[in-house]
C-alpha cells in the first residue's frame, strides 16, 4: 500500500511534469520512437503482405517468418544491435522494426486473401488492371483486417519501446532503469503506469479506426 501511496506522490510531483526528464518529453519520446518504427516496418511489411494476399503465392513464408520473428528475444536482439551499433537510438528501433513486421505481414496478407475470390474475378471480367484490382476492390475490403494488424503490432512495439532507453536515454523506459538502478520503486511503478496509460489510449484509438474501417467495407461486401 505504500508503495502505491508513494506513486502516487511521485506522479503528482510537478517537478518530474517539467525538464528535458519530465514525463510531457519521456511521452514524446516514446510516441515519436514507436511511430517511427511501426511505420518504417509498415513500409517493409504491407506491401509485400498485399503483395502476397494478391496473388495468393507465399503462404508459407509468411507463416514461417511470423513464427519465426516472434520467437527471437527482442531484449536480446536488441543487446545485440547495441553491441554492433553502439549507445543511440538505431539499436532499439532496429530492434523495434523486426519486432513489428510479424503483425502487419500477416495482417496484410490475411486481409487481401480473404477478400472473397469471386468478387476479384467479377472486378477482372470488367477489365480493372491488377493494380485497380489491389487498390479499388481488395485493399478497401481488406482493411479491417488489416488495420487489425496495424493496431497489434503498435500495442507490441509501444510496450516493448520500454527498452529503448537500455542504450539510450530515450522514452518512458528510463523511468523503469533509472529506477531499478536507484531502487526507487515508486518511480519504477509510476513509467510502468504511464506505459500501460499509453497503450490503453492507442488501443482505443485504432480499435475505433478498425471499427470504422469495418463499417466502411460492409457495404463494398453486401455489393460484391
Amino acid at each position: 500500500m505504500n508503495l502505491l501511496a508513494e506513486t502516487v506522490t511521485w506522479l503528482s510531483d510537478p517537478a518530474h511534469w517539467t525538464g528535458s526528464s519530465g514525463v510531457p518529453t519521456r511521452l514524446l519520446q516514446h510516441v515519436l520512437v514507436t511511430f517511427v518504427s511501426v511505420a518504417i516496418a509498415a513500409l517493409i511489411a504491407l506491401p509485400a503482405g498485399v503483395l502476397i494476399g494478391h496473388t495468393r503465392r507465399g503462404a508459407g513464408f509468411v507463416g514461417a517468418l511470423t513464427g519465426a520473428a516472434r520467437a527471437i528475444p527482442t531484449l536480446g536482439l536488441l543487446t545485440l544491435f547495441g553491441l554492433a551499433l553502439g549507445i543511440g537510438l538505431q539499436a532499439p528501433v532496429l530492434a523495434l522494426i523486426i519486432l513489428a513486421i510479424p503483425s502487419l505481414l500477416a495482417g496484410a496478407y490475411a486481409g487481401v486473401q480473404s477478400v472473397d475470390v469471386n468478387t476479384v474475378a467479377a472486378a477482372r471480367a470488367i477489365g480493372m488492371s491488377p493494380a485497380q484490382v489491389i487498390f479499388k476492390v481488395e485493399l478497401p475490403l481488406a482493411m479491417p483486417v488489416l488495420i487489425g494488424g496495424l493496431r497489434a503490432a503498435t500495442l507490441q512495439v509501444v510496450a516493448t519501446a520500454t527498452l529503448a532507453a537500455y542504450t539510450s536515454d530515450t522514452g518512458l523506459g528510463r523511468y523503469l532503469f533509472a529506477g531499478l538502478k536507484s531502487r526507487d520503486y515508486p518511480q519504477m511503478l509510476a513509467g510502468s503506469v504511464l506505459v500501460v496509460a499509453l497503450a490503453i489510449v492507442l488501443e482505443l484509438i485504432l480499435s475505433a479506426v478498425q471499427r470504422r474501417a469495418a463499417a466502411h467495407a460492409a457495404p463494398h461486401q453486401l455489393a460484391a
